[in-house]
């Protein structure tokens, strides 16, 4: 009889947090068939979210938002005046729209600025070649280094060549494969060109084509290694020096860069929320960065990705949705230079980090969705094949492998499900951190795809009364 009332009592004790799904518990609390009826009763929900985005009175609004943001401010580079002034004015805008718990938490962020720069072929004739330094360079002297070229297609070939590379200028012509591939030579083309005597290193753009536009980004030093100059420049410019050193014609170029690094300067991630009804204290994040390069207006990249990630947050506001969960937007600072705001609010919150659900991030452009990425387990995974199927009625219900990002990795690789808006993303390597990233890259109905997927997405997640599993 004791032993009956024992099993009695522990069965009447209250789950932990109050919440029916234990994240230490490899089972589920009800089959997966009562989650999938479950899913499937926010359909008219999902449907409410998708006609207000698309067809409603919020149509567009992102891109309004957007556009009215980057025409005003412009490029906002990590430590800039411009992107104090980008995160004040989303501090406002967050305010007046409504959301909860608007504030900024403090970031210590890099301070780098490329002044003046040029680079002119002097020989075999008078040439003058587009060229962006790449985050975090040196200086060259004043005078500029003025040194014969070496063309390489690849590190091999560099290292193979190291003893015609001493005091040359090296410049990359390497094959695009990818860019998670290709951006190997950007970060690290100027340490493997000090290595063998380099004066300075140019790297072939990252991306499949330009229109005579280098693009920038960072690259990294590395201790022990001499520190040179190293900038980026078109595909056309880089592939003419190739087809020159082929015909062993001498080619020579004066670069001159005023690069500067400044000591840390002070900055923020911005905040705001739609606090959950029942369980306040977990956190389902969407994310995006607003932070840019100093070059077009950093619409796309990230401007787009932070903007839709704003309005889902109000879309459900409009429809007076509040999820049981508290659904978190946060707009990262400096993720150019390494995810530098995101990894000091990773280490500012982990230790509440059993309360995150799920980090989400846009940072692949706003263009037609397909779904999302995702990293999770096998039964995390199939909960958001339910949730996906939601989105039908835009056909963007996929559910793809590696979701992730710069500033939502910290948590994934804690074990946090993740997720990164999935879509067509065939041009964004034209515009990526060059002159062309600019609202004229964006398409509104796009966006208002976007928003509505975001949207739905965290919102069933917030609000479904079972957590998604790790």
């Amino acid at each position: 009889m004791k032993i009956l009332f024992l099993l009695a009592f522990i069965l009447l004790l209250p789950q932990s947090k109050g919440n029916p799904f234990s994240r230490d518990d490899d089972s589920y609390q009800r089959t997966f068939e009562e989650l999938q009826r479950e899913i499937a009763g926010y359909s008219g929900i999902a449907k409410e979210i998708i006609n207000l985005a698309v067809y409603g009175k919020a149509q567009n609004r992102s891109y309004e938002r957007l556009a009215l943001f980057v025409d005003a401010i412009g490029p906002r580079l990590s430590g800039s005046k411009n992107l104090d002034l980008a995160i004040k004015y989303m501090y406002k805008a967050l305010s007046k729209d409504g959301l909860e718990n608007v504030h900024l938490e403090p970031v210590k962020i890099p301070h780098w600025e490329r002044g003046k720069e040029s680079a002119m072929m002097v020989e075999p004739r008078n040439h003058s070649i587009a060229v962006l330094g790449l985050g975090g360079s040196i200086a060259t002297p004043p005078e500029g280094i003025t040194a014969e070229v070496l063309v390489v297609t690849s590190f091999d070939e560099l290292h193979q060549r190291a003893q015609e590379a001493k005091g040359k200028i090296v410049v990359y012509n390497q094959r695009y494969v990818s860019y998670g591939e290709t951006v190997q030579y950007r970060q690290r083309g100027a340490v493997e060109a000090a290595k063998v005597g380099a004066k300075a290193s140019l790297i072939k753009t990252i991306a499949p084509f330009s229109i005579n536009s280098p693009h920038t980004g960072m690259q990294s030093y590395q201790s022990g290694v001499p520190m040179i100059p190293t900038a980026c420049i078109s595909v056309e410019d880089a592939e003419l020096m190739a087809r020159l050193s082929s015909r062993d014609i001498e080619i020579v170029l004066t670069l001159k860069m005023e690069a500067k690094t400044y000591p840390d300067a002070d900055s923020f991630n911005t905040v705001a929320e739609i606090v959950g009804s029942k369980y306040p204290e977990q956190v389902v994040l969407i994310s995006g960065h607003l932070d840019s390069w100093d070059v077009g207006q950093g619409a796309m990249d990230d401007g787009g990705g932070a903007f839709v990630s704003w309005e889902a947050l109000s879309l459900l506001k409009d429809l007076g949705l509040r999820p049981k969960r508290t659904l978190r937007l946060v707009l990262w600072t400096a993720e150019e230079q390494g995810g530098v705001g995101a990894e000091q609010y990773y280490k500012m919150h982990k230790v509440n980090i059993s309360n995150f659900d799920i980090v989400m991030e846009s940072d692949e452009g706003t263009f037609t969705p397909a779904g999302l990425a995702f990293t999770g387990s096998d039964k995390a995974r199939n909960i958001m094949k339910e949730i996906m199927k939601l989105l039908q009625p835009i056909n963007a219900t996929g559910v793809f492998e590696e979701g992730g990002g710069t500033d939502i990795n910290y948590w994934i690789r804690d074990g946090i499900p993740g997720a990164s808006l999935r879509d067509d993303i065939t041009r964004y390597f034209w515009f990526h951190h060059s002159q062309g990233d600019t609202m004229t890259v964006q398409d509104p109905s796009q966006m208002n795809l976007c928003a509505a997927l975001w949207a739905v997405v965290s919102y069933v997640i917030a609000d479904m009364e079972e957590r998604v599993p790790v």
